[in-house]
């Protein structure tokens, strides 16, 4: 029961953040075609979508207390085939056949998850967290974990190699930090409120310390991958990255599939599949939306080669006319 309450906290809270999305997404829109341009965040419609998106994030937040990491992390497509599906009422898009695809695999592969998640206790203490912390299997994983993601800051930081794969796998590796920190944050805040106190302890502390320091790094690297790569790209990778780091650090630190049977593994690991696979193909061949910029096409010339659009500077004093200075030396010559 209490599995089932963080299922449906995570599932309602990835929902509110698709939601939030469309709801800024058509804030922005609404401001392009305003006469008086105003910034953004003026917007009453843009704040609403920031209200809900916080209250998602929350929402998330809690639910890591209720449910196993393994569970609540591949939720997260949750807010992927809500976008897709949302869209078409808040930003009139239309709906196309591998959306509807997409989305079924998708729904397929969460019912396979809830079916088939590891069923373990999820009140942890303090004491719980710290033998968590010392235990060899997680030694041994944080040490991998910091090796590779050297390796990856090395390439990124001397070498200058920012591919998509190299910026997501960094993002991925804080990503698994960051939930296994949440988690512990979480639980330990709900055994608090059922009367035994847990904000004493200094491991308490120190993974809200990891918590902050995680996420801060993994935007700074997600926002890398988001301006140089399209969303359409980033988003599907970044989600098979972020639920399999997450399911494995879960795995490795919570001890989470300990006692699972080898049929429940198996059908676990389909259900992530038929979700990877669905996320992918209701990204693949989206057309990223641009805001629209008036244009002036000056068609065919008669002897003259054009290679594109002529945007003028509006602002300018020769504004749709030739330069002066240019006109004056093509005459000279």
């Amino acid at each position: 029961q209490t599995e089932l309450v963080g299922v449906l906290l995570a599932a309602a809270s990835n929902f509110l953040i698709s939601v939030s999305l469309n709801i800024q997404k058509c804030a922005h829109r609404r401001l392009v075609c305003q006469a008086e341009q105003k910034p953004y965040y003026m917007s009453k419609l843009w704040l609403c979508g920031i209200v809900l998106l916080g209250l998602g994030e929350v929402g998330n937040f809690t639910a890591y207390g209720f449910a196993p990491i393994a569970l609540i992390a591949p939720l997260g497509c949750v807010s992927v085939i809500g976008s897709a599906f949302i869209s078409v009422f808040f930003l009139k898009k239309t709906m196309r056949t591998a959306d509807i695809l997409g989305g079924t695999l998708t729904i397929t592969g969460i019912y396979l998850l809830v079916t088939f998640a590891p069923s373990v206790p999820q009140e942890l203490t303090a004491q719980q967290v710290q033998n968590y912390l010392v235990s060899w299997p997680f030694l041994v994983y944080s040490i991998l974990e910091i090796i590779i993601f050297c390796i990856l800051l090395y390439f990124y930081k001397r070498k200058a190699v920012k591919h998509i794969v190299v910026l997501l796998m960094m993002v991925a590796l804080l990503a698994s930090l960051t939930v296994i920190a949440v988690k512990a944050v979480s639980s330990m805040i709900a055994f608090s409120v059922k009367g035994k106190m847990q904000l004493t302890y200094s491991v308490f502390y120190i993974m809200i310390v990891l918590m902050a320091a995680s996420c801060a790094f993994q935007i700074k690297f997600l926002n890398q991958a988001m301006h140089l790569y399209e969303a359409t790209a980033v988003v599907p990778i970044n989600f098979v990255f972020f639920t399999t780091s997450a399911t494995i650090s879960g795995v490795v630190f919570y001890r989470e599939f300990l006692s699972a049977a080898l049929l429940s593994v198996f059908m676990f690991l389909f259900g992530c599949l038929l979700s990877f696979l669905g996320v992918i193909i209701i990204a693949r061949n989206k057309k990223e939306e641009h805001l629209q910029i008036p244009f002036i096409d000056c068609g065919h010339i008669p002897g003259q080669k054009l290679t594109g659009k002529i945007q003028p500077d509006s602002h300018s004093s020769c504004y749709g006319t030739l330069n002066k200075e240019d006109d004056s030396k093509k005459r000279q010559s």
